[in-house]
Formats: structure tokens, C-alpha cells, sequence
């Protein structure tokens, strides 16, 4: 190893000394890398095994990899959802004594997939769609805190299964720049506008490529992210003013952010010099609202949607059992136990790189509605779930570790899956409830 090397780590891992600075990237040997699909980037990207995880690696100069390393830590501590750093290699030099870029790395985020790898042969509407929006929260969330941008693509960022619409996450922070003072409407409306137009070439891309399904309109896809963005916006942020006698307004706003999953930390209340009219607006809101409550109750760390989906079923739950008067960690801790975790455990080995147990769950909970619709009355989860295996969960392809055709991107090769979330106990699920 170069005498030269400089390594900045968020944590220890001795694993890192072992990895091949000195041979340029492309040129990695296959022992070391983990074929997974990736994004279109501008940089050269590799992922590889790092003591037993995936991460991504990323050539570029030692000024642009320390300053994303720095952006990444930054959005971390505001809980922002973006890929988690892991180090910054600098002073690599080849067998010869030239100099190497420095390299970026960056945990792999599981169970996510770059937007190209999330539809098997074409993109269809509802797809594009809920990507859009999944990317038009996102962006919200973000200028939230104060984060500019500056190059907001389909590309740029990774997307995870929620419960039937999609959590996106930030993997491209390079040209990202965070103001404690919060974004000039000017500055929102620049990453807007450049996400409206990267959104849309992205799309003609693909319908370049045979990609996308007839009659789809790139712009309109494109446009959807403006209004989605605005209404999400407004619903944050907006002045509100009413009487000082329609005091339930304020509960009525702080019960519909709740709906969007956002909970407001702070909020600023003015009233008219004669106290006739009130004036609230949100100053703090944090996402998250579902996750934070399902985490407090059984200790599920799942996606909102997902969140929300499990805590309707853990409401059902406490009703069905005549439970409405008991503590409410007590039934979660009852519902966890005899509900969520038998159906986890009931997956076979083999499958469960398919989806994650959260994914698994709601999809599980959709599939015995339609067979309840089908034979017209109450299928019981045991069943639903036995049918849900061998019919749907079976037929899916692994998103733990490969997605998709082989690509001029991504080739095929067998990885070690994530551990499982649970234990290999048997478990009889036939007496679920």
C-alpha cells in the first residue's frame, strides 16, 4: 500500500486497508466487485464487499469526494434520507508511482434500485408517477432544511419499495449546498426547474431505447413534479387565518400534516391587534410522523407509507380483539408478536431476499383484500399468506441483491444476501390471526 495513502473514515473498518487502492478502478479484479444495477453517473462508480456489506465507490478529485463526504454527514444529522458515508480515499497511486483520483465511498443503501431497474421491459404511467412524486417529496424535504440541489434527476437518486409508492433517497450530493437560513424562493424554483427538465430527458431516454410504454408523454411526466412539489409545499408552509373563535383550525392543520407524515416541531400564532383573526404557520416540521410512532411502539424502523399501512393493521388488530381501553404498547407488543413477526418468520429462506419484511407485510395485506373480494368474504391471513408465497412473493425477483437483465451497467452474479431481520425459529403460522 502507497506510503501516501490518506483514509477519512465515519467509523473504523479495518477492511478498508484490504481493498485494491493502487489499481485504478476500472480495472478492479472481479474478487472484489459486487455486481448490482446503478445509475447513469457522470463518475466512474464501482460497488464492492466491504467486511461483509456492499458499497459504492466513486473516482473523483480529492476536493469534490472530501466535500460530499462532508454534505452526506451534514444531511445525515438532519435526517434527510440520502446514502450514509463511509470514507474518503486520497493519495492513491498506481504500481508505477502516478497518481490515482481519490475515491468517494458510500454504504449501498438495500433494498434500493435506481429508477431504470425498477420496471422490468417498459416504464408504464403509474410507474413514472409515483417515482415523480417520490422525488417531489424528497426535494421538499430537503429545501426544508436548506438544501440546495443544484442537479435533482431521476439518476441521482435511489428508490426503495413503500408500500405501493416509492421512498426516494439523495446518492449525488456533489453539487449540493446547505444554507442554515433556509433556500430564497429563487434558489427552489432553480432545483425545480432543473428537475423538470432532467426528469424529462431522462423519460425520452428511455422512449428512445424501446423503454416506454406507447402513448406516455415525457413532458407531462416531467410537469408532475412542479405540481406535486407545490401542493406538498404549500400544505407545509402556507399561512393559514381564520376566526378566534375556529380555534379547532389549528388542530384540523396539525391533523392533515400528520396525514402527509409530517409532524410540526414549531409553529408561529399571531392574532390581529383586535383578537378577532388568528395567523398560524408551520416554522418546524419534521417528516416522518408515521415512522416515529410505529418505531415507538414495536420497534419497526420501516418506510412511511409502510408505517402508516402497519399501524392501520395494528388499529384493526386492537379492535378485532376487543382491545380499544388497553395501553396501546401493550396491544403493538401483542400485535408485533402474533401477527407481524410470524408472517416474517413463515418465509422461506430462499425468498426473503425478495422484498423487505416491511414490503412483504403490506403486500401481504393487499393480496388477502383481492382474495377476499374474489370468494366474497374474509380470507384468513394463514391462507392469504400461503397463497401470497407460492403465487406472488415467489415469482419476484430478488431486490436484496440483483434487479433486472444484465446491462451494459450491471452483469450477472450471485451475492450474499442482507441477513434476515428475525431468527430461523419455526414458527406455526397456521394460527394466525
Amino acid at each position: 500500500m502507497p506510503d501516501a495513502l490518506s483514509i477519512t473514515a465515519s467509523s473504523v473498518d479495518p477492511g478498508l486497508l484490504t481493498l485494491p487502492w493502487s489499481t485504478p478502478l476500472a480495472d478492479w479484479p472481479s474478487s472484489n466487485i459486487v455486481y448490482l444495477p446503478k445509475g447513469i453517473s457522470r463518475h466512474l462508480v464501482r460497488f464492492a464487499n466491504l467486511s461483509g456489506r456492499v458499497v459504492a465507490v466513486k473516482e473523483t478529485t480529492e476536493a469534490m469526494a472530501r466535500r460530499e463526504y462532508d454534505m452526506l454527514g451534514n444531511l445525515t444529522r438532519l435526517d434527510v434520507p440520502c446514502v450514509d458515508r463511509v470514507a474518503v480515499i486520497a493519495g492513491r497511486t498506481d504500481a508505477s508511482g502516478d497518481p490515482l483520483p481519490a475515491v468517494l465511498v458510500t454504504a449501498h443503501l438495500k433494498f434500493s434500485l435506481p429508477y431504470r431497474a425498477l420496471f422490468t421491459q417498459v416504464l408504464r404511467p403509474d410507474t413514472a408517477n409515483r417515482l415523480v412524486d417520490a422525488l417531489a417529496v424528497l426535494l421538499v424535504r430537503l429545501h426544508n432544511v436548506g438544501f440546495f440541489w443544484g442537479d435533482v434527476s431521476l439518476s441521482n437518486t435511489l428508490f426503495r419499495r413503500d408500500a405501493g409508492a416509492f421512498a426516494a433517497y439523495l446518492v449525488d450530493a456533489e453539487t449540493g449546498e446547505l444554507h442554515e437560513s433556509g433556500l430564497t424562493p429563487g434558489q427552489r424554483a432553480h432545483d425545480l426547474d432543473v428537475a423538470r427538465t432532467n426528469i424529462a430527458g431522462e423519460i425520452m431516454d428511455l422512449e428512445a431505447g424501446g423503454r416506454l410504454e406507447g402513448g406516455v408523454d415525457a413532458v407531462a411526466i416531467a410537469d408532475g413534479i412542479v405540481s406535486s412539489y407545490h401542493s406538498l409545499w404549500a400544505a407545509l408552509t402556507d399561512t393559514e387565518t381564520f376566526r378566534a373563535d375556529e380555534a379547532w383550525r389549528l388542530t384540523e392543520r396539525v391533523q392533515r400534516l400528520n396525514d402527509l407524515g409530517f409532524d410540526i416541531g414549531e409553529m408561529s400564532i399571531q392574532t390581529t391587534t383586535d383578537g378577532a383573526k388568528v395567523s398560524i404557520q408551520p416554522k418546524v416540521v419534521d417528516a416522518g410522523h408515521h415512522q416515529r410512532r410505529l418505531l415507538r411502539l414495536t420497534g419497526l424502523d420501516v418506510e412511511e407509507n409502510q408505517a402508516r399501512r402497519l399501524l392501520n393493521d395494528l388499529d384493526e388488530f386492537r379492535a378485532r380483539i376487543s382491545r380499544l381501553g388497553d395501553d396501546e404498547e401493550m396491544v403493538a407488543h401483542e400485535w408485533l408478536t402474533r401477527v407481524f413477526e410470524p408472517v416474517v418468520k413463515a418465509i422461506p429462506w430462499d425468498l426473503r431476499a425478495k422484498l423487505e419484511p416491511a414490503e412483504v407485510f403490506h403486500q401481504l395485506l393487499e393480496h388477502r383484500w383481492y382474495l377476499s373480494q374474489a370468494k366474497g368474504k374474509s380470507v384468513p391471513l394463514a391462507e392469504a399468506l400461503s397463497s401470497y408465497i407460492d403465487d406472488v412473493l415467489r415469482h419476484r425477483r430478488d431486490e436484496a441483491t440483483l434487479m433486472g437483465p444484465p446491462t451494459e451497467t450491471m452483469s450477472l452474479s450471485v451475492i450474499t444476501s442482507a441477513n434476515p431481520v428475525v431468527d430461523d425459529d419455526e414458527v406455526d403460522w397456521r394460527d394466525l390471526v
